[in-house]
């Protein structure tokens, strides 16, 4: 459950922030009139998300079982990717993520409603996608027929939201730079669960092989039905007898990408990068964020 606690947080405070943002820059500049069309697009982008999960969750009851399996790991391996793109794009851009909505918010508002309502559309969208295939994947793959990882997910949203709210109005004050960075990195590590269950599938479905081969089993002493098994497998998404692809797949993708997170560059950026950050970001930034 705290995985995809920490999923629906992570993604949803992305979203709120940039809500946030949009919001004050107009409220600031006085253009109040242009509020409507950005919540109409920020709605619009809402739905289209909760559309697609409903269609990923109901759409693949449908399948046979190899279909499922199939669908369910090709899917696992995408949200994968794209989290992972998103958690580096985010560690790098986050300081000056600010000046760049409000540049694009410049140009919509000189363009007209149809450009704002777009503006706000394409912000929110593309994380509302991300979020609904990564928690649609994540929840597949820690999934015990319980709504343990659904509640997991909206009170992290909820958390989001909240805390976006508190953000706008100043109340609360965080070093988004460093929050982002090591949530980032414990998503990394959901992410290698998910993908590790993806694997799965796809061996499930019998597009890879090694089924049978695993590489260890110890559900003797962590039972999958166990407390602290069901802890593992909501956090890590733990399984106690994985298949030797899976475990090197695993090893494979959390290794290197933890290493490149936390190397000097993935913290620091370009000199370009990390230059035009400090112009664009004020020591005392607005909607909760301090450099």
């Amino acid at each position: 459950m705290f995985g995809n606690y920490l999923i629906g947080l992570r993604e949803g405070l992305e979203a709120s922030l940039v809500v946030c943002i949009l919001i004050a820059y107009l409220v600031k500049t006085e253009r109040r009139d242009a509020l409507k069309p950005i919540w109409l697009g920020i709605a619009v982008a809402c739905a289209l998300a909760l559309g697609f999960g409903c269609a990923l969750t109901f759409g693949s009851q449908e399948l046979t079982f190899k279909a499922q399996e199939a669908l369910g790991g090709s899917l696992s391996i995408v949200a994968v990717a794209l989290v992972t793109w998103m958690v580096f794009w985010m560690r790098r851009t986050a300081r000056h993520l600010k000046a760049e909505l409000h540049g694009k918010l410049d140009a919509a508002l000189q363009m007209g409603t149809a450009a704002l309502v777009a503006t706000a559309f394409l912000a929110v969208g593309r994380e509302g996608l991300e979020t609904a295939l990564f928690v649609w994947a994540s929840v597949r793959a820690s999934g015990d027929g319980t709504p343990g990882p659904l509640i997991g997910v909206l009170l992290g949203l909820l958390t989001a939201i909240a805390l976006g709210w508190l953000f706008y109005k100043g109340t609360v004050r965080i070093n988004l730079a460093k929050f982002f960075t090591w949530t980032g990195a414990m998503l990394v590590v959901v992410a290698a669960g998910v993908l590790a269950y993806g694997v799965h599938d796809l061996q499930e479905a019998e597009f890879l092989g090694g089924l049978q081969n695993k590489a260890f089993d110890i559900s003797a002493t962590i039972p999958p039905d166990s407390w602290y098994g069901t802890l593992l497998k909501g956090v890590f998404n733990f399984q106690p007898d994985p298949t030797v692809v899976q475990v090197t797949v695993w090893l494979l993708y959390l290794i290197p990408t933890l290493a490149l997170f936390f190397a000097p560059s993935g913290l620091l950026g370009s000199r370009k990068t990390k230059a035009a950050a400090e112009r664009s970001q004020p020591a005392d930034a607005p909607v909760g964020e301090k450099s």
